[in-house]
């Protein structure tokens, strides 16, 4: 109804008079007036006064209601004088032009109010208007496809544009997806009868003329654009909101993935901790060396490989958190409080009992194999003892209870009686050995054998025979004793046979005995022990020239029994009687013992070259450790001063501790050597070391430490970055703040106590009483441990001047997209925000429980506050 007709004479008026006609009866209708003929309805000044009344929200003074001439132009200048009263030059425009109904003088009136009302106070990023509109027509078509706004004339023609414009505002008013560019009187036309009949912006251009004309005219364009800016000028404040909104739960979706990261990495963490100790705890023996030294080796897996991802892991996780506690407290969020049994304390205790369980297993693993080292080697000298015994007494209990006696001459009888005293004699020198074989047996149960039954079993049998072999040779020789009358023939050969037969069985005992000794295996793990039994081994071959001695007196014996029978041809029947020790066995045993005597030889030296090479690798290893310690203990300390001392900006501090890390990782290929040396020394079953106090495992912690101190000392000075960047704190004041903090670290620590903070506070002007200071200290110290970190500190000193978001202009934000409602609907989300931000929120916002409720109304203010850890999500 309010559309002009088109009256003036030009293309050009005929073009800005229907469009500045149709704008100025858009207001002129909110008085319940409008006009029909630009050039003539404000002639007389009354509509004039009206129209800018209007627009400006101000009265103007009290019109003139005579209809002579000398009134109109009165009215007139009285709208005039209003306009210059707004800071505008009208040039060239007088009261008489527009009385006379001069149409350009009138149009270039109404450009100039329409300038001054409804463009001027378009202005983006301190341009011109016309500038400033340009610029918001081009960012809210950037998206759209076909659309590109570089004027206020043939930009527009094609009207794509305009409806970019209302769909970018109020999609579901066009649907953009169906516009065609090479359909613009479609376009134009959905565009004018939309803003008509949905944004109340009434037809200002006529879409025919549009599509004519070769440039449409600028002053109309921007005259309609203006009211399209207007209309949704009330979305733009709503996009502010939705910009804060946005970063605020940008803030806290990233602090959420944060915590959800460090959550399921303290999980991770705890598992493989409660997976690992049940392992290190288990100290059940294996039973044989092949499998404790395989528990060894996956040991050393777990040192080398599996555990120092693990201390990463560790490190990073309390970095982690650190910043992440950081960037709560900068974004005014409350502490990240862990789930239960997940704090960094936690994990630091689980931690603890892993390296307790940790400690003294390797020990424990070498103390093993070391004793299953020496049941091994008793076990195999009980298996050759028992075995020469077992070949010695095989037969000797048939022989004992055979009656030869009962049908056997005189002389028989003798040699039989000789033959078993010689035999007694034999039994009780392998009563030794006996004894040895149940010493053996016994120290094999007491160090836990795993085959200690078969042991028992077997010992016991050979005891059992043994005293049997003892009662059968007392009842034998009772038998030999009561059986005997006369024994007087051949009493010098039998006596001669009886003195070879005492004579060669220590003899053969003790060849047997030397044989086992040169034969007997050995287990040593110095120097000095090899040398000793060198020094055994020479006191051996010390006595092997009297042994010679022996062996030819009892070859002699021999001989002088062959020159009797040769000499008085006596008849002998068979050989010696008492012993079937020959002389041909004599010498095949005297020759064995000769031949392993350099064997032994050749053994001792061999073992001698491994214990000096098992000392070099002793040396080789402490000299390294003796290095290596120290230096782990002094870059300890170096790291101890740098995080209390001030050189130089954060930044700078930054690089000298970067570089500092890059050079103490640099040092670990000496840490690999080191394991690489204490492997071979594990390898070679060496147990001591008297060149040095460091052992693997000494070096092991204090390069973890190391590590796990140079990472947290960068986060803290990283953390203190994001603290004076967050906090707007200059280099001067971190600084001063360092100064003063070191200054009263009077023990050096890295933290001040109570008393030294309050002295620190007092020297930087604070005066306070006891509640004040208590008030303070709640702030700095929550946990009450009693100690102030720098972090803390440079917090305190710096929070009260802290520019943060807070949750009541988030509030007030979602009032904003809530058009001023108490409550906000889930459509009206969805519209406003992101779809992501918009989900995040209706997932969490609680129903709206107002008097003024409605179905679907959400509470906006609670979510709000629970932002900012006030109440719970």
């Amino acid at each position: 109804a309010l559309v002009p007709s088109k009256h003036t004479s030009t293309k050009e008026q005929d073009w800005t008079g229907y469009t500045f006609t149709a704008w100025c009866n858009s207001h002129l209708r909110k008085a319940g007036t409008q006009i029909e003929n630009i050039e003539e309805d404000f002639r007389d000044g009354l509509k004039l006064m009206l129209l800018l009344e209007v627009i400006s929200g101000e009265r103007l003074a009290k019109p003139e209601r005579g209809k002579m001439r000398v009134h109109k132009i009165s009215n007139v200048n009285k709208a005039l004088n209003f306009i210059a009263s707004k800071g505008v030059k009208l040039v060239s425009i007088g009261a008489e032009e527009i009385v006379d109904g001069n149409a350009k003088m009138t149009l270039g009136m109404i450009w100039t109010i329409i300038l001054r009302f409804a463009i001027q106070d378009i202005s983006v990023e301190e341009t011109s208007a016309k500038e400033g509109l340009l610029l918001w027509c081009q960012r809210k078509t950037a998206p759209y496809k076909n659309v590109n706004i570089q004027n206020f004339h043939i930009s527009w023609k094609d009207g794509l544009g305009f409806c970019a414009l209302i769909h970018r505002h109020r999609p579901e008013l066009i649907d953009y997806g169906k516009l065609r560019k090479d359909d613009p009187m479609t376009n134009l036309n959905t565009a004018f009868d939309v803003a008509e009949k949905y944004l109340d912006i009434p037809k200002m251009l006529d879409a025919e003329d549009i599509v004519s004309t070769l440039r449409p005219d600028e002053k109309a364009i921007m005259t309609y654009v203006s009211c399209y800016y207007h209309a949704f000028s009330g979305k733009q404040k709503a996009e502010t909101a939705a910009n804060r909104i946005c970063k605020v739960l940008a803030v806290n979706q990233e602090n959420e993935q944060l915590m959800e990261d460090y959550e399921k990495l303290a999980s991770d963490l705890l598992e493989w901790i409660r997976r690992t100790i049940p392992w290190l705890e288990n100290r059940v023996p294996e039973n044989t060396m092949q499998a404790m030294q395989q528990k060894l080796e996956d040991f050393r897996d777990y040192r080398r490989l599996h555990k120092p991802p693990k201390v990463q892991e560790k490190c990073q996780l309390e970095i982690n958190f650190n910043t992440l506690q950081t960037k709560l407290r900068l974004s005014n969020r409350p502490a990240f409080m862990p789930s239960e049994g997940k704090m960094v304390s936690d994990i630091s205790n689980a931690w603890g009992s892993l390296e307790g369980a940790e400690k003294g297993y390797e020990e424990w693993l070498l103390n093993e194999i070391r004793r299953l080292e020496r049941l091994d080697h008793l076990a195999e000298k009980f298996r050759q003892k028992a075995a020469i015994h077992e070949a010695w007494t095989d037969g000797k209990e048939e022989m004992l209870q055979q009656k030869d006696y009962e049908t056997a001459s005189l002389s028989d009888i003798k040699a039989l009686l000789k033959k078993h005293e010689a035999f007694e004699s034999d039994l009780a020198a392998h009563q030794d050995r006996v004894e040895q074989i149940a010493a053996i047996a016994q120290e094999l149960n007491e160090l836990e054998y795993y085959d200690s039954p078969s042991v028992n079993a077997r010992c016991q049998q050979i005891c059992d025979q043994w005293d049997s072999l003892g009662v059968l040779t007392q009842k034998r020789s009772e038998a030999l004793q009561g059986s005997i009358s006369s024994l007087k023939l051949l009493e010098t050969i039998d006596q001669l046979y009886l003195e070879f037969a005492k004579r060669a069985a220590p003899f053969n005992n003790w060849m047997e005995g030397a044989m086992e000794d040169l034969q007997d295996t050995f287990i040593v793990h110095t120097i000095e022990e090899i040398q000793g039994l060198s020094t055994a081994h020479e006191q051996f071959k010390a006595t092997l020239p009297e042994a010679d001695k022996e062996r030819q007196a009892i070859l002699g014996i021999h001989n002088e029994i062959a020159k009797i029978v040769q000499t008085y041809h006596v008849n002998m029947a068979g050989t010696n009687p008492y012993t079937t020790i020959n002389p041909q066995e004599i010498n095949a045993k005297w020759d064995k013992v000769r031949q392993l005597v350099p064997q032994r030889d050749q053994a001792l030296i061999e073992e001698h070259a491994r214990q000096q090479n098992n000392e070099r690798l002793r040396r080789q290893f402490a000299n390294q450790a003796n290095v290596i310690g120290p230096w782990i203990q002094t870059k300890m300390e170096e790291i101890g001063r740098i995080s209390i001392e001030m050189h130089g900006t954060l930044e700078d501090q930054l690089t000298h501790l970067r570089q500092y890390e890059k050079s103490i990782v640099n040092y670990k290929p000496k840490i690999d050597q080191l394991e690489g040396d204490h492997q071979l020394i594990q390898e070679a079953l060496i147990f001591d070391n008297k060149h040095t106090n460091y052992t693997m495992e000494h070096i092991r912690v204090g390069w973890e430490q190391l590590l796990t101190t140079i990472a947290r000392t960068i986060n803290e000075i990283e953390n203190q970055v994001l603290t004076r960047d967050a906090k707007g704190i200059s280099q001067e004041q971190m600084n001063e703040f360092r100064a003063s903090f070191n200054h009263f670290d009077r023990k050096r620590t890295g933290m001040m106590d109570a008393e030294d903070f309050r002295a620190c506070l007092i020297s930087m002007g604070y005066n306070m009483g006891e509640a004040e200071f208590a008030r303070i200290m709640s702030i700095v110290d929550p946990n009450r441990l009693g100690v102030i970190t720098f972090q803390a500190f440079i917090d305190f000193m710096s929070r009260e001047t802290a520019d943060t978001d807070t949750a009541d202009q988030v509030m007030a934000s979602f009032k904003v997209l809530a058009g001023d409602k108490n409550y906000i609907l889930a459509d009206e989300l969805r519209r406003e925000l992101p779809p992501d931000q918009a989900e995040y929120c209706i997932a969490r916002m609680t129903p709206y429980t107002g008097p003024d409720a409605i179905p679907g109304a959400l509470d906006y203010m609670s979510f709000s506050t629970a932002l900012y850890g006030e109440s719970d999500l």
